[in-house]
């Protein structure tokens, strides 16, 4: 318990948690703190196309193998399946309806790239490595939760066909799309391409991720304050509750798959992270009956804080315990 309280605090105190508060509190505040539409999407994309990058380069280092494959493949299963557990669990904690608890489960079937960011910078400041495929697991699980979702509507008796615009949205999201394509140009060039633009790629990462953090902060306070009357305890709750459960799934794959600390650590935080890029486009498209309040303002006002200050410490310990790293 000692050793999460020591990594939760140093986290708290990490420039990507305070750039993150900043942003929060100023939107609770009613501060007229804004980051323009156009430098936060520049962030983004910035942070994307690094992120694909350097795992690719890591990947085209240790070279394609069955453990990869196979992370692959489990991630897939694990962002199949996580919707279903979330979508029991709505129904056992709140009274929403039926098209909002699936697009709900969607959010959280699939991952948070920022969340993953963290952790990986949070493996970075304790000095553990990890393996570089894990960003080709996140990109394998951005979209298979979507399918979930959808079959649980047509379940419930609210068909929803999948349609031409839907696996559009699906398969050519721009996050997905920007992620997966710079993971092949790190594959295809290694280290001699990451060498060529290693002062822009490497260097200014840290510092991006802050700024980029706190728009999120200022999206994440102002959602709170404009849905509060939708946020019952039970809602709340999920928040928190789900992405512990996620986490759990996470662990247990990764000892089957036989992951490193680090890699055990990326794979729980993917499984305990929320969406709230890629799905909420999807949704819009694939259940526009639901109410994109309730989503978002959980994957990003509930679950993106708590797994910033106190989950990703206690994924950490809890990879390193099972791992005996």
């Amino acid at each position: 318990m000692d050793g999460i309280l020591e990594l939760a605090r140093q986290n708290l105190i990490s420039p990507i948690i305070l750039s993150f508060a900043l942003g929060f509190a100023a939107a609770l505040l009613r501060s007229d703190l804004s980051v323009p539409e156009a430098a936060a999407k520049a962030l983004s994309i910035y942070l994307l196309f690094a992120i694909g990058f350097k795992g690719g380069v890591s990947v085209a280092s240790h070279g394609i193998d069955a453990t990869l494959l196979a992370s692959l493949l489990a991630g897939v299963v694990l962002s199949l399946l996580l919707p279903f557990a979330g979508f029991a669990l709505l129904g056992a904690m709140t009274r929403l309806p039926v098209t909002d608890r699936a697009a709900v489960a969607a959010h959280y079937g699939s991952i948070s790239i920022v969340t993953f960011v963290a952790a990986s910078s949070v493996l970075s400041t304790q000095g553990i490595a990890a393996e570089g495929y894990m960003v080709a697991v996140a990109a394998a699980m951005e979209a298979p939760a979507i399918l979930s979702a959808l079959w649980l509507v047509a379940r419930a008796g609210g068909h929803r066909e999948i349609d031409r615009d839907l696996w559009r949205e699906i398969l050519l999201n721009g996050s997905i799309v920007l992620l997966v394509g710079a993971f092949l140009i790190g594959l295809a060039t290694g280290e001699p391409g990451f060498s060529r633009i290693a002062s822009f790629i490497d260097a200014p990462f840290q510092g991006v991720l802050c700024l980029f953090l706190l728009d999120m902060g200022l999206v994440a306070g102002r959602g709170l304050l404009r849905t509060r009357a939708v946020l019952a305890p039970g809602v709340l709750g999920f928040g928190v509750v789900m992405p512990m459960l996620g986490a759990a799934a996470g662990l247990g794959t990764a000892l089957l798959l036989g992951l490193s600390t680090g890699g055990a650590m990326l794979l729980m935080a993917l499984c305990a992270s929320a969406s709230y890029i890629a799905v909420p486009a999807a949704m819009r498209v694939a259940l526009p009956d639901a109410n994109p309040a309730v989503s978002l303002t959980l994957a990003l006002g509930i679950t993106f804080p708590f797994n910033l200050t106190l989950g990703l410490p206690i994924y950490l310990a809890a990879a390193g315990w099972a791992t005996g790293g």
